[in-house]
């Protein structure tokens, strides 16, 4: 009895090692209630790889929307990314008679989501005009799908940025490196996993098809999120206090800005995340038309670039959990992505597929530290009652950012073809890149250097003698 207790013992702490992002669980956040909380990012994920993938090739393909219009009705989430800030402070202070905070903005997240997902499919039958739909105005198209879309938009822009605050609330500052990593690394398992769900369910397309498999989306995002709530954000009675004095958003934010170095961080988060961003669009085309990849090349550079990523962000978290600086870890993440970008450069030239595959994925790994560097600052660094407005302010820059810089790389790209070859027009994004990363550099130069002093300082004073 006493082998086989030690023995699954020791299994147990081997399967602990190797499972990533295990060791971010606590004696208060135990494992198997951090993994459930982590559920959200998982229906987030898979509203991204709904949108972003999933239904961008079957509105342009299946349905014969036109390109341009399928890009807008894409954009329109990022419309409500700005006011994540607003979300997150609104968390910070809400009075409920039931004693909670965070619960009610993601429950109304969820239902947001959820509302989008189920008229979503008609919508799209409409604008593709199949089926019985097809006599409708196309007014009535449009404007289904947008709103369907700027719902699913709200509710993932609500429910992940409450959702992380819910998680810094949770987790002692210790293992945040750890729950940042757990939490973006579920993200990507939703993404991954939904898309070969939708592309299996949807191999042979059908009105029927399309109607299941989006409404089946509605529904795994009440379930996933009901699960990730349960039991989760203690009831607090003084929450419920109606005397309680209210807060402005506006001095809430002034007070935030003025804060350790607030807008410097949100500054070099919104370029850095610029600089890695523009290109998300261009690595297909680039391979397929500069360097001749067929279809299925090109798409096995998304998996390189989203291993990439998951590679960075574990990485981050181990180092960032035995204590290293995220500002300094950001920094590396572009210190990293300078030759990455230069790498996919300079292949064109070469021909080389070696150099655009390592760019590639390094180009993730550099995007992957800095996002996780970036993020457990704003955690670390939240003014105590304001985890949801800095935590917002992340990601209303974050979001924002990554959305020009698609949309400005694809623009770009399109203009520079107009006066010069291809292989050029690439190339000039791709040089951009590396201009804003150094730019990202120079903003974050004095974050670092004073962390560096302070460091220099204490160790100095620590070895004078009395």
């Amino acid at each position: 009895m006493n082998v086989s207790s030690k023995s699954s013992r020791s299994w147990l702490h081997v399967s602990l090692k190797f499972l990533p992002f295990a060791d971010a669980a606590t004696v208060d956040l135990p494992l198997g209630r951090l993994l459930r909380l982590s559920l959200f990012q998982v229906s987030v994920g898979m509203a991204l790889a709904m949108l972003i993938g999933t239904l961008n090739r079957v509105m342009i393909v299946e349905l014969k929307v036109p390109a341009a219009l399928v890009a807008v009705m894409i954009a329109l989430p990022l419309l409500f990314a700005p006011f994540r800030a607003i979300i997150g402070f609104r968390s910070d202070h809400h009075r409920s008679a039931l004693g909670w905070r965070r619960v009610p903005y993601i429950w109304m997240g969820t239902l947001l989501q959820f509302g989008g997902f189920a008229i979503m499919p008609f919508a799209l039958l409409v604008l593709g005009r199949l089926g019985q739909s097809a006599s409708a105005p196309d007014w009535v198209g449009h404007l289904g799908v947008a709103v369907a879309f700027l719902l699913v938009g709200a509710g993932m822009h609500t429910t992940q940025t409450v959702g992380l605050a819910l998680a810094t609330d949770l987790s002692p500052p210790e293992a945040r490196p750890k729950v940042v990593g757990l939490m973006y690394f579920m993200l990507l398992l939703g993404m991954i996993a939904s898309s070969l769900i939708f592309g299996y369910l949807l191999k042979d397309f059908s009105p029927g098809a399309l109607i299941s498999s989006v409404q089946g989306a509605a529904v795994a995002t009440l379930l996933l999120n009901i699960t990730a709530l349960w039991k989760q954000e203690a009831r607090t009675k003084r929450l419920g206090d109606p005397n309680e004095k209210d807060v402005d958003f506006v001095s809430a934010l002034k007070v935030f800005s003025q804060g350790n170095n607030a807008l410097r961080r949100l500054l070099a988060l919104g370029v850095g995340t610029m600089a890695f961003s523009m290109s998300d669009v261009l690595l297909e085309p680039f391979g397929g038309e500069i360097l001749r990849l067929s279809v299925s090349d090109t798409t096995f550079l998304t998996a390189i670039l989203a291993f990439g990523s998951l590679t960075g962000f574990a990485w981050a978290s181990h180092v960032l959990n035995r204590g290293a600086d995220p500002f300094r870890m950001a920094a590396a993440g572009v210190l990293v992505g300078v030759p990455a970008f230069l790498a996919v450069l300079i292949s064109a030239p070469q021909a080389s597929l070696l150099l655009f595959a390592l760019g590639t994925l390094f180009i993730g790994v550099g995007a992957g530290l800095f996002g996780h560097g970036t993020l457990t600052a704003t955690m670390n660094h939240a003014p105590p009652g304001q985890v949801g407005l800095a935590l917002g302010a992340w990601g209303a820059v974050q979001a924002t950012a990554a959305g020009l810089a698609m949309g400005l790389g694809g623009i770009i790209r399109d203009l520079m073809a107009l006066v010069v070859d291809s292989g050029t027009a690439y190339a000039f994004v791709y040089s951009l890149e590396v201009v804003l990363l150094l730019i990202t550099l120079c903003a974050m130069y004095p974050l670092i250097a004073k962390k560096f002093h302070q460091s220099s300082t204490s160790f100095s004073t620590q070895g004078e003698k009395p």
